[in-house]
Order: structure tokens, then C-alpha cells, then sequence
């Protein structure tokens, strides 16, 4: 059966690493509460800046910043539509939902919902 992915890219200051490492946690866990498959979150290791295009080009990484590639799957796209709604709703989520508080640049994050095509 295929899933269905967001897929999320997130420029973190290395200072505040560990402050969204807890913001990661308690969000994952409220996903999966309300049905998520599986929560997933990594930190840049090798993601070196590209002539082109790169994870670091793509978040306009600054020097004391990391990136952060981040996954949520579902079952479907239908059951990531009520997924996320029950989220959204959930009263533990609206602290970590205001861009005053959030530890990395909430407008530089890109993400996407995408259909799953091989599953190995």
C-alpha cells in the first residue's frame, strides 16, 4: 500500500538546536496521538551548499544556521487531511503555532504533501 508523505525543510539557528529538538518531540507525539504513522526528524550531516540548488540554497541557510528534514506519514492524503485537523485543533499546538515563539524562521521552511510512488 502506498503512503502519503509531507515532507518538510527547516533552517534552525545551532543555537536553538535544542529548543526545537523539544518543540520536534512534543509535536511528533501529538501527531501520532491523533493518527500519524510515523514522525521523523534529521538534522543536516553531509548537505553540502550546491552550484545550483541544495538543501542549505533551498532555506537560504546563514552561517549559524542548520538544516532540519523533517517527515510525517499517513495512510492517505484523506487521512493526513484529518490528521492535520485534529492537530491543528489540539490546544497543546497553539504555543508551538506562534512564529514568536518558534525557534527556527518559520518563513523560510518549505513543505509538501506527496503521493507515494515506490515503497521498497
Amino acid at each position: 500500500m502506498a503512503h502519503y508523505v509531507d515532507g518538510f525543510v527547516v533552517p534552525v539557528p545551532t543555537a536553538n538546536l535544542d529548543a526545537y529538538h523539544r518543540m520536534a518531540e512534543k509535536a511528533g507525539k501529538i501527531w501520532m496521538e491523533h493518527g500519524a504513522r510515523q514522525y521523523m526528524e534529521f538534522v543536516a550531516d553531509d548537505v553540502k551548499p550546491g552550484k545550483v540548488t541544495s538543501f542549505p540554497q533551498s532555506v537560504q541557510l546563514k552561517d549559524d544556521e542548520t538544516v532540519v528534514f523533517s517527515w510525517i506519514v499517513y495512510d492517505s492524503r484523506e487521512h493526513r487531511d484529518s490528521v492535520n485537523a485534529k492537530v491543528m485543533e489540539d490546544p497543546r499546538m497553539k504555543d508551538m503555532m506562534d512564529p514568536k515563539s518558534m525557534p527556527f524562521d518559520g518563513m523560510r521552511m518549505f513543505w509538501g504533501g506527496f503521493k507515494g510512488l515506490v515503497e521498497l
